[in-house]
């Protein structure tokens, strides 16, 4: 874990000599919403949502070392659900996966930081309600951009 100005800082570095994205995510339940920025990590795109359960952390590890090569991913930006009064259950969900997910070693060494996701998937389910999509449909829209929302 780095603090996000950290993140940043090492971001600029590597932009400048050779470049890099980052990869936005948005942990939930059942999903994990992803998110790219471009090469200049000014825009963020939604990417994919992967399905997650407990048992399939390798499987999951192995996709974002696929996707570390393939974009050119030098840190991720985690969605976190701050909370000045408790530690919310959302939370230890996503610091668990975190956790499970850095204990693979799959990652490369990765920088990752958290961001306050607080209402980012509430923002998105009002934005898609009038286009009464398929619930299933409505849920990965709403994983992906939310993670889009994290990482921009």
């Amino acid at each position: 874990y780095v603090k996000p100005l950290h993140l940043f800082q090492n971001l600029v570095k590597s932009n400048a000599s050779q470049g890099g994205r980052l990869l936005g995510l948005d942990v939930g339940d059942k999903y994990v919403g992803l998110a790219v920025s471009d090469l200049d990590n000014k825009i963020a795109s939604p990417l994919s949502v992967l399905v997650r359960k407990k048992t399939n952390i390798d499987l999951v590890a192995h996709d974002f070392q696929s996707l570390i090569s393939e974009l050119s991913l030098v840190g991720f930006v985690v969605g976190y659900p701050f909370d000045r009064q408790r530690l919310a259950p959302d939370a230890t969900q996503v610091k668990l996966f975190i956790d499970d997910l850095s204990e693979t070693g799959k990652l490369d060494g990765l920088k990752f930081t958290f961001w306050d996701e607080r209402f980012t998937s509430k923002n998105v389910e009002l934005l898609i309600k009038p286009l009464s999509l398929h619930p299933v449909l409505a849920k990965t829209v709403v994983d992906k951009f939310a993670a889009v929302q994290i990482l921009q």
